[in-house]
C-alpha cells in the first residue's frame, strides 16, 4: 500500500498558548470543530475526538509526543481500528511564533493513499483549520460544514 502525507500551513493572529488550548481543550475545540478532543494530554495516553455529549467517538488514538505549547503528535484511527496500530495514521501539530502570530503546520502522514481516511482528511483539515483561524482571530468560527453531511 502506498503511503500519503497531507500538510497544511496556516498563519493565525494569536499566541501559541491560545492555539494550544484550542487544540486540546474539548470545550474550546467544540466551538470551531463541533466535537470535543478528550484526553489527559500526557505522552502515551489515549485521546478521543467525540460528539459534544460524549456518546460517540469519531476518531481515537494515542498521544505520541507532547511539548506544550509547541508540538503535539497523535496517532489517528477510526474507532473500530483503535486496537490495531497498523491501521493508525499520525497527525503532528507544530506551532511556531512568527512576529505577532503563529504558524500552525499540521502534518497528517502514515495514511494509506486513496483510502477513506485519506479522502476525509484532505477535505476535512482545510475546513477545520479555517474555522480555527476565524475563531481565534474573531471569536466566531466558520460553519465550514454547511450543506455537507458530517
Amino acid at each position: 500500500m502506498k503511503q500519503a502525507t497531507f500538510v497544511y500551513v496556516v498563519y493565525i493572529a494569536t499566541t501559541a498558548e491560545k492555539a494550544w488550548e484550542a487544540l486540546t481543550q474539548g470545550d474550546v475545540t467544540r466551538k470551531y470543530w463541533g466535537y470535543n478532543n478528550v484526553s489527559d494530554w500526557k505522552a502515551g495516553s489515549k485521546w478521543n475526538h467525540q460528539t459534544p455529549d460524549g456518546s460517540q467517538t469519531l476518531i481515537t488514538g494515542k498521544i505520541l509526543e507532547i511539548k506544550p505549547p509547541r508540538r503535539l503528535v497523535l496517532s489517528w484511527a477510526a474507532p473500530e481500528d483503535g486496537s490495531d496500530p497498523s491501521k493508525h495514521s499520525r497527525v503532528s501539530f507544530d506551532l511556531e511564533p512568527v512576529e505577532k502570530m503563529i504558524r500552525l503546520t499540521v502534518t497528517h502522514d502514515e495514511l494509506v493513499e486513496s483510502s477513506e481516511m485519506h479522502r476525509g482528511i484532505v477535505e476535512g483539515w482545510p475546513r477545520v483549520l479555517s474555522s480555527l483561524k476565524s475563531f481565534l482571530e474573531t471569536g466566531t468560527p466558520l460553519n465550514t460544514w454547511a450543506g455537507k453531511n458530517q
